[in-house]
């Protein structure tokens, strides 16, 4: 008996990470074909589509939300455009994968989240770290091994060189230390406590254009567990997440992608552990939980209430830090 027909994926903008994270796990996985490409650049998308085999380049966003060969979209460009178009996808009838960070700010995240279910279709935020079996044992062991926790320590630090073009020193397009690498820090926090913080401190150092160089927070969950958070992109690199209770402590190097390297380190009174797990690329676990969400109806680890609760955090860490300057 045949299976479901390959889900046909296309990709709005000709971005950096799109090879990482959707064309090269999509060659080995018989149930996604990435079909086509649009960029603002028509000349771009061609060359794009050339070195990477995409057989397809629609002269826009438009021309390819439109298309019925496509089933679903992987929305890589600026987060300035992760919400008309990503709304545009969905009234379209495509499913959505939107890269991190999943909006602009809190009311563009419920208006897509909102456009998901009014259409019917699978709208996910591309935290690709939360589907590979480190974190599924980061949480498992923090669980079972530590009890209840009192600390999560958070970082995520990449020099990030500011040249022309580099989004992540325009604010307007949703740049800035936080929204880029933050974002991760604060979605560890969140996926591993299982509730929401209040952000009850927060700081900033800023460009002169406003793009935050770095950013830190502090959150507070309630039930006696607090967390920091701290990233920036001109130090580093750096990623690293502790969890701590008063039965022992977790650390995770690497958590964002243990295909890079990576280990975890379990300690308690009775000593120290050390884990390792699979090389395989976090993207290939993401790519496959999308496809389960759109073919099975499986639930989505990142999708709509997760990405507005995200985003509300941001938010707030954001008014924070402009409260304190």
């Amino acid at each position: 008996m045949n299976g479901p027909t390959p889900l046909r994926i296309a990709m709005l903008g000709a971005s950096k990470i799109a090879p990482h994270a959707l064309i090269a796990p999509a060659k080995t996985n018989a149930r996604i074909v990435v079909h086509g490409v649009a960029a603002r650049d028509r000349e771009r998308a061609n060359a794009y589509a050339r070195e990477h085999d995409v057989p397809q380049v629609f002269a826009d966003y438009e021309t390819l939300l439109a298309s019925p060969d496509i089933d679903a979209v992987y929305n890589s460009l600026p987060p300035s455009r992760h919400a008309d178009l990503t709304i545009a996808a969905l009234k379209a009838g495509k499913h959505v994968l939107c890269e991190k960070p999943f909006a602009m700010n809190t009311a563009e995240a419920l208006a897509m989240v909102q456009a998901a279910q009014a259409n019917g279709r699978v709208l996910m935020e591309a935290f690709h770290y939360r589907f590979h079996p480190m974190f599924t044992a980061i949480l498992q062991t923090a669980r079972e091994r530590l009890g209840a926790l009192t600390h999560i320590e958070a970082a995520f630090c990449v020099p990030i060189a500011q040249k022309p073009g580099e989004l992540r020193y325009d604010p307007a397009l949703g740049g800035g230390a936080l929204m880029d690498l933050g974002t991760y820090c604060v979605h560890w926090c969140r996926t591993i406590a299982g509730r929401e913080p209040k952000v009850i401190g927060a700081s900033q150092r800023l460009t002169e254009a406003g793009a935050d160089l770095a950013s830190d927070a502090e959150l507070d969950f309630g039930g006696g567990l607090r967390a920091t958070i701290a990233c920036a992109m001109d130090s580093g690199p750096r990623a690293e997440l502790i969890v701590h209770s008063e039965a022992g402590s977790l650390t995770a190097l690497n958590p964002l992608a243990p295909q890079m390297g990576h280990m975890l380190t379990l300690k308690t009174p009775d000593g120290e552990e050390a884990f390792t797990f699979t090389r395989d690329a976090t993207y290939d676990f993401q790519l496959n939980a999308f496809v389960d969400a759109v073919q099975q109806g499986t639930p989505a680890l990142t999708g709509g209430d997760d990405a507005i609760a995200q985003m509300v955090i941001i938010d707030a860490i954001k008014a924070a830090a402009r409260a304190a300057r």
